[in-house]
């Protein structure tokens, strides 16, 4: 009787021991789109008057947890029943990155100028500011939702060949890392300014440490939001190109001389401009029409 127990907790132990492995293994895959997903949301969540940032975030975060409750059952019944259509879903979700990431390049070669806008006074009423933030945080919710996507189908692709427990126990790790680490880091991100303000306030000399470094905090949120930008437009043309060499077997064997890293960039760039080519193509179409 108890050599089983010992034995029963010598199983849990070696299967505990295997999901440990494989979230490294998984983290490591969707290292770049949660990259991606921390540049996005930096952005989406900033521009807000600082009181009502981390009510924002705090928004987003539910609504990004919601959409991992919703995508986990959905991708765990196909992985059990259609394992297909795993593959097919991360080639089409590839596809997508490398478009998002083609279309960053694109717009920043050829039409940042034009994006330019007069910035005016304006006030607004509350209702205006609160009907503006809660459009926001909808869009935000929504493009966590493609990305979160993109992080279960990518985890869940690290063990598609793996018993059923195995499979649920890592792709739910991942997706609650992918929250908590994301959102977390967000918060401590969008909040540098306010830390930095707090610092130089508290300075009453006018040459201090506390005061030098409030003033790196307060100049320094732009840049980060602006490089992690810069960032997340390399991570998805990398997530994409990784995608297409590991599932498409003429892509896996092609130019093996190459380093990965560059291989898969460089089909990731590739695969998005010519997916922005037929796009604009047929807002062309369309829009005549």
């Amino acid at each position: 009787m108890a050599s089983g127990f010992f034995a029963l907790l010598d199983d849990i132990a070696a299967i505990m021991d295997d999901v440990a492995v494989m979230s490294k293994v998984a983290a490591k895959k969707t290292a770049g789109i949660l990259g991606d997903d921390l540049a996005v949301n930096a952005e989406k969540a900033s521009g807000f008057a600082s009181s009502r940032e981390l009510p924002v975030l705090w928004a987003i975060s539910k609504g990004s947890l919601i959409n991992k409750i919703i995508i986990l059952p959905i991708a765990f019944l196909l992985s059990a029943f259609f394992p297909l259509a795993i593959i097919i879903i991360l080639v089409l979700g590839g596809l997508f990155l490398a478009y998002e990431g083609a279309e960053k390049i694109h717009e920043f070669f050829f039409h940042r100028h034009h994006d330019k806008i007069e910035i005016t006074e304006q006030t607004f009423t509350e209702e205006e500011i609160l009907a503006l933030e809660k459009d926001k945080i909808k869009s935000a919710i929504v493009t966590d939702f493609i990305l979160s996507v993109e992080i279960v189908i990518i985890a869940l692709g690290t063990v598609i060949g793996q018993p059923i427990t195995q499979q649920i126990a890592v792709v739910s790790i991942i997706a609650i890392l992918a929250t908590v680490g994301v959102y977390g880091i967000v918060a401590l991100i969008v909040r540098m300014d306010e830390a930095g303000l707090k610092l130089i306030q508290l300075s009453s000399k006018e040459r201090s440490a506390a005061k030098f470094i409030g003033n790196i905090l307060v100049q320094a949120l732009p840049k980060v939001i602006k490089s992690l930008s810069v960032i997340g437009t390399i991570a998805l043309i990398m997530v994409a190109g990784g995608i297409f060499v590991h599932n498409i077997d003429y892509l896996h064997h092609f130019a093996p001389q190459l380093p990965s890293i560059v291989k898969e960039f460089i089909i990731g760039l590739l695969f998005g401009f010519v997916v922005l080519a037929i796009v604009n193509l047929f807002k062309k179409v369309f829009g005549k029409k």
